[in-house]
């Protein structure tokens, strides 16, 4: 309970952090299946504020989901959350991520425009999406 009033877990976290408090495997099993019975622990709801506080800090969503993956969450259970978010929102919002970077230089030669797509690609968002946002930007100029 002291470690969710923090902050969402996810469960295998969760269960990491009692390991290391030196809990038995069967308390510790016991204790997150309780917790999720309860309706304190929710891999969904952990999920859903992860996706929202990760891209804020501007990453995308090949980036994040890696991140849920680490961290033990289920494919299903991150595909269900990240879905929620339709493409246009994952473009705008990298868009967002390139103006906050290169303030709105558009890059003036083929490494400039390489560096941007790299950075943008670094930060999660598809080849795909990096090249559709930089070309609607030129478009846009």
């Amino acid at each position: 309970m002291d470690l969710l009033a923090r902050r969402e877990h996810s469960r295998v976290e969760l269960a990491q952090k009692l390991r290391k408090r030196d809990f038995a495997a069967e308390e510790i099993e016991q204790a997150v299946i309780e917790l999720i019975d309860e309706g304190l622990q929710s891999d969904s709801r952990f999920t859903e504020n992860y996706i929202h506080y990760r891209a804020n800090r501007g990453y995308g969503p090949h980036h994040i989901r890696a991140e849920l993956a680490q961290r033990g969450v289920e494919e299903l259970c991150i595909e269900e959350q990240i879905s929620y978010y339709d493409q246009s929102f994952w473009e705008d919002h990298c868009r967002q991520v390139w103006l906050k970077k290169f303030g709105g230089e558009l890059p003036e030669d083929y490494i400039g425009k390489m560096k941007q797509l790299k950075f943008l690609q670094y930060r999660g968002f598809s080849g795909e999406m990096a090249n559709k946002c930089l070309e609607n930007i030129y478009e846009n100029q």
